[in-house]
């Protein structure tokens, strides 16, 4: 079996990409800005380079993980993010009925208001702003090409190994956590968020291409620990023993100029994905755990 990855040298893409190349896959992984090796470049807004591409390769399944994945970026490039997390998902969805592989497009739980949890693959969606918009969007892109094989992953917020410390909103805040220099970082104690390992969500992936049944459109995928931003600075700050009182909790929703709405509990309903019976479950790192062993092994 051929499986292609958009975004392989992003957070969620490469591991999806090492997930797939460890167990013996024939797999081609696009990047766009940073090809490393064993990355193809390829990019997505070029629809007649993208059709050439996939015509070449020939996969058969194809795992979209490249999109503008920050809300405050989006923002400030609303034709930007629209372009690539909503008009690309349906070229990619249209290539899928032509050239008959299976699309995974990764969507994320802010295509909710937050109001309502835990939200069900079939809850009515309403996003607050223009990221959830534009990947809601994507959805509907993808599940509106009639023959498509398409099938739509959301994921919450997500962590693992990362090329750097900003790739990723979680483990941005180990750079908060260890900055001992005086300064002071007000953060979110509003926001309850489900922080979700990618490493977790690239081997679930490659146990469902094994999955001998047919799969409904949309899936969830998500960790079941609530923290809020605060929380997991002060996780990090005892796993490290470091201080916190620089870190300052937030309990006030973000207002004011410049301030991207985030809604305050998008928790994903799983229990559709776990009766999917695929093998081994979800099989969820646990928060705490993870990041001990993980800052253990690097300051050996």
């Amino acid at each position: 079996m051929k499986v292609a990855i958009t975004g392989a040298s992003g957070v969620l893409g490469s591991a999806v990409y090492e997930a797939f190349k460890n167990a013996n896959f024939d797999v081609v992984g696009f990047a766009h800005s940073r090809t490393g090796p064993g990355l193809e470049k390829l990019d997505l807004t070029d629809p007649q380079g993208v059709e050439q591409t996939l015509s070449r390769i020939r996969p058969n399944w194809l795992i979209h993980c490249a999109a503008e994945r920050r809300p405050d970026v989006a923002e400030k490039d609303p034709e930007g993010a629209q372009r690539l997390n909503a008009e690309v998902p349906g070229l990619l969805a249209e290539l899928s009925k032509k050239l008959k592989y299976r699309l995974v497009y990764i969507s994320t739980d802010y295509v909710f208001d937050g109001t309502s949890p835990p939200y069900t693959p079939s809850s009515a969606t309403n996003p607050l702003q223009l990221y959830g918009k534009s990947k809601r969007d994507g959805e509907l892109a993808v599940l509106g090409v009639d023959g498509a094989d398409v099938v739509i992953l959301r994921v919450p917020v997500l962590y693992g190994p990362a090329p750097q410390n900003s790739d990723s909103a979680i483990n941005i805040l180990l750079d908060v956590v260890q900055d001992q220099s005086g300064k002071t970082y007000k953060m979110d104690h509003y926001a309850t968020r489900y922080p979700t390992n990618v490493v977790d969500i690239a081997k679930f992936l490659v146990r469902l291409t094994g999955l001998k049944k047919p799969l409904p459109p949309i899936l969830h995928y998500s960790s079941d620990e609530p923290f809020t931003k605060y929380e997991i600075c002060l996780t990090f700050a005892k796993i490290l023993g470091l201080p916190h009182a620089h870190i300052i909790p937030d309990a006030e929703p973000p207002t004011g100029a410049g301030a991207t709405t985030r809604p305050r509990d998008c928790h994903l309903y799983t229990k559709e994905t776990e009766d999917l019976g695929v093998e081994g479950g979800l099989d969820t790192s646990l928060f705490e755990e993870w990041w001990t062993e993980r800052l253990s092994s690097s300051r050996q």
